[in-house]
């Protein structure tokens, strides 16, 4: 295949919180490089994960969901989407086909008029496998009424339902080019940024709704064991806003917090090919999420 033929460029998925959009970006790389969880606003980085096909390499940059925002932080996660999206060849707009389509997806589709002149924009109805047949016609139908799109496909990633159907839509958008990055990089986000998202995913899995919000990793170290080619010893700490939150994500005894080093280890270990020694502490870092000071320390 001449180099001529060849697509390559940049797609992003958005949608209100928790549309599917981590989870179709898993499903399309094929491998785990977003980390999902049934709580909102989950995604808190636009972290690129990377398609290679033989005709194209699809680089697939997911958001963190558009809403309105009630701290800096929630301001700063808008921020990131709407740079994001005013830089890819193409976007995906991500409804899910169990809810209405309501106002916040109709704030969105405002948002994104103002880009769709130059930028094709796809509607998505994700999570088809949830409900029936008639249900995702009647929410085509309804995504149809939001805003002009240059395509409409209902997906399914669980059930990898016209997940390929998908990925040929947003390529035939790209431009054509030669590979961006390297045959075989699943992503470009630095392994300390994955694992702090693992351990992240771990803690949000079984707390309290208030929580997601609240949790924010940061990897203090991250080093193979002397004398050790087969573990690597991370030592990372999990902030909260409040001392009550620390107790509930600490659990009784500290259960809570060994179950949660349990199942981040095991995501670890199969991102990095080889043992961890995982090492958690909680702090607290008072209402971090309005603090301009403690939000860069925290990484946003």
């Amino acid at each position: 295949m001449s180099e001529s033929e060849h697509r390559s460029g940049f797609a992003c998925f958005v949608g209100r919180p928790n549309a599917g959009k981590s989870t179709l970006t898993n499903a399309l790389v094929g491998s785990k490089v977003a980390i999902t969880s049934s709580k909102p606003q989950t995604t808190r980085h636009a972290i690129r994960g990377i398609v290679h096909r033989d005709d194209a390499q699809l680089i697939i940059v997911d958001t963190p969901g558009l809403h309105r925002p009630r701290t800096l932080l929630g301001e700063r996660l808008n921020d990131v989407v709407r740079a994001t999206w005013s830089e890819v060849d193409v976007v995906g707009f991500c409804v899910p086909a169990d809810e209405k389509v309501g106002p916040g997806d109709r704030f969105i589709a405002q948002e994104l008029s103002k880009i769709a002149r130059r930028t094709p924009v796809l509607g998505i109805v994700t999570k088809t496998d949830l409900v029936g047949k008639e249900q995702v016609a009647k929410q085509l139908l309804a995504l149809q009424d939001v805003m002009d799109f240059a395509d409409l496909v209902p997906v399914s990633a669980v059930e990898s339902y016209q997940v390929d159907t998908l990925a040929d839509l947003l390529v035939t958008h790209l431009p054509e080019g030669p590979e961006l990055y390297p045959d075989g990089d699943l992503t470009d986000e630095p392994e300390q940024t994955l694992v702090a998202e693992l351990i992240r995913e771990a803690a949000l899995e079984g707390v309290r709704d208030e929580l997601p919000h609240s949790i924010a990793v940061t990897i203090e170290e991250m080093f193979p064991r002397e004398g050790r080619d087969d573990l690597v010893d991370i030592y990372a700490h999990l902030y909260v806003e409040r001392t009550s939150q620390r107790g509930i994500v600490l659990g009784h005894r500290g259960g809570r917090l060994k179950d949660v080093g349990a199942r981040a280890r095991q995501q670890i270990e199969a991102l990095l090919g080889s043992k961890v020694y995982l090492d958690l502490h909680v702090k607290v870092a008072k209402d971090w999420q309005r603090d301009p000071r403690q939000l860069r320390r925290l990484g946003f």
